[in-house]
């Protein structure tokens, strides 16, 4: 049995009849957005000024990730086209796409999902993406190049969040799982279940992976062994978000690790 993609994990956003900004982040002084108009923008931040416009997905532009020039091949031949660095975009037309965000100009589109591109993360040093999809699976990809390197399947249900960390990729999943899978081979590691619904949001800090659901609770778990450690109770509604503080409680943390306090939000 397969578990479709919960369209709560966007919120009440598509219920608003004009387009939406979906997805921001904040690099090199730069503001990138994405939107349900099927675009992605880059805004200045201190002038508030657009100052790069990516058309080309053909709906809803979902979610997205940035590298900046610095972590890009020092090439002299790519120098102007990799000059403002990549922007990687995945949107519900089962594609992502790599911008040059100087030019504006598509570099990649990666086509290989069958269903709607919802999160994606990142490895720079690699240049690689990883995403996520209603299909079930996650793929890790070369934004360079635009190949496909591998696919990550084991998934009974849409991908909906990923967290990258050293050598280790976690995806979390519309069948109540997290999976933690060795990011340059796509071995699973470990399967981290205890979920009552999908599982929406992921974030790793200091040896623990904490965990956000449909069925409005956060989890830690211990990221090594699997071993649930804690359950954050006091939402209504699914949790999408999640931020950890700098430091944690002995009681989160691993054997030999230093504490101090966590802060959760949705």
């Amino acid at each position: 049995m397969k578990f479709g993609w919960i369209p709560s994990t966007l919120s009440d956003l598509s219920l608003t009849p004009s387009p939406l900004t979906h997805r921001i982040l904040v690099a090199n002084d730069q503001l990138f957005s994405s939107s349900y108009d099927r675009t992605a923008r880059v805004w200045t931040v201190d002038k508030g000024q657009v100052s790069q416009e990516f058309r080309g997905h053909r709906n809803c532009v979902l979610t997205l990730a940035y590298s900046a020039p610095e972590d890009l091949p020092q090439d002299p031949c790519m120098e102007a086209a990799m000059g403002g660095g990549l922007l990687v975009t995945g949107s519900s037309d089962d594609t992502a796409k790599v911008w040059q965000v100087a030019s504006g100009c598509c570099h990649q589109t990666l086509r290989g999902h069958t269903g709607a591109v919802l999160c994606l993360v990142l490895h720079v040093s690699s240049h690689t993406a990883f995403t996520g999809s209603t299909d079930a699976t996650v793929r890790a990809w070369d934004i360079l190049s635009g190949e496909q390197l591998r696919v990550f399947r084991e998934h009974q249900g849409s991908v909906i969040c990923l967290e990258l960390t050293d050598r280790l990729l976690y995806s979390g999943s519309a069948d109540r799982t997290v999976k933690c899978w060795l990011a340059d081979t796509g071995e699973r590691v470990r399967t981290f279940p205890a979920h009552r619904h999908s599982v929406s949001a992921l974030k790793y800090h200091a040896g623990t992976l904490f965990t956000g659901s449909g069925d409005a609770c956060a989890r830690a778990f211990d990221a090594q062994s699997g071993v649930l450690q804690r359950v954050f109770r006091g939402h209504t509604f699914v949790i999408n978000c999640l931020q950890v503080g700098f430091s944690l409680p002995s009681s989160l943390l691993p054997q030999g690790s230093e504490g101090g306090s966590p802060v959760v939000c949705s």
